[in-house]
This record gives structure tokens, C-alpha cells and sequence, in this order.
């Protein structure tokens, strides 16, 4: 086989391939999470803050008898903390920091729906003319007319989440 057709070959099964993404409103931008990451969407929970924390991950939740870091995604985009309306939630996913699986709240103005985001519609994010940060978004989706942000969680963790929290791995016992 050719180099070429295997390239074609690739390609192919690259645009055929899909993740299945929950999508999200943070201040009327539309983002997604691969779903399989996502564990549960709540109602809001009473909220504990952490003095001295940075405002990224300023609270903690009791989720299930766990106790839960709460991140605001906005503020890693630059965007102002919001109050809380009728329509907000918390995403609670599980993602690997330093190579252990860890629970993290995530605040959402708005839950839509699961939805399927193939390669084929997504792209790189601009290098310029963005007003985030680039290594914060891992692609742009295209649906209908509007786009869908993919962020980058482990660039956001890095440089916004780990300087001021402290953010407890699961325990085996915990799953």
C-alpha cells in the first residue's frame, strides 16, 4: 500500500471517527466535554469556600460524601464569575492529574445534550484574533452556524489549578 493511500486511508477513518460530547453554556459560548469523562450533572450543592484558594477553584462541594473541588471554566477563559440562575449546574467529571483519576466539579450556566462531534467538523483554534489562550482550547467544533469550544483541560489544570488547590486523587475504596 502506498504512502498515500495510507494517508487517504487514515484520513478517512479520522473523519468517520466521532466522540461523544456533553455540551455546556459558559456565558453564552457553547463548550463540550467528552461524555465518557462526565459522571454526573447536579443541581447546585451548597458550596464551601477554601480561604486563600485562587478564585479558579475557590470552593469545594460534598459530592456523594466526597469532598469535590469546584472550578469556574469562565475564569480560565477570562470571563467574569457569574451568579448562579434557575438553569446552572455542576458538570462532576473524573480526570487524570498526575496519572491519578480525580474528581472536579465544573461550573456550567447551562447543560444541554450529549451530543456527536466528528474530527471532520472540528479544527485547530486561530493562532491569532482569539481572545483566550490558545493552548486552552484542544479544537473548535462547527455545528450549524455556531461553535463549539473543546478545552484543554490538562493546559487549563496545569496553569490555572494546581498553583493554589489541592485536589485529592479517588481512592480505590471511593469508586
Amino acid at each position: 500500500m502506498s504512502t498515500q493511500s495510507m494517508s487517504i486511508q487514515a484520513s478517512s477513518i479520522e473523519a468517520e471517527a466521532a466522540i461523544e460530547a456533553l455540551t455546556f453554556d459558559l456565558q453564552g459560548e457553547t463548550f463540550a466535554l467528552e461524555a465518557g469523562m462526565v459522571r454526573e450533572v447536579l443541581d447546585l450543592l451548597p458550596e464551601t469556600v477554601v480561604p486563600g484558594s485562587a478564585p479558579f477553584v475557590g470552593a469545594v462541594i460534598n459530592f456523594r460524601g466526597r469532598v469535590v473541588p469546584l472550578v469556574d471554566l469562565r475564569l480560565a477563559f477570562d470571563m467574569d464569575a457569574a451568579a448562579p440562575t434557575i438553569d446552572s449546574r455542576i458538570v462532576v467529571i473524573e480526570h487524570e492529574l498526575d496519572g491519578e483519576p480525580t474528581l472536579i466539579g465544573l461550573r456550567a450556566d447551562k447543560v444541554h445534550e450529549v451530543t456527536s462531534i466528528t474530527h471532520d467538523t472540528t479544527e485547530d483554534a486561530p493562532r491569532v484574533g482569539m481572545s483566550w489562550r490558545q493552548d486552552f482550547i484542544r479544537r473548535l467544533a462547527r455545528r450549524g452556524g455556531d461553535l463549539i469550544v473543546i478545552p484543554d483541560l490538562e493546559q487549563i489544570f496545569a496553569a490555572k489549578g494546581r498553583s493554589s488547590a489541592s485536589i485529592t486523587p479517588i481512592t480505590a475504596s471511593q469508586r
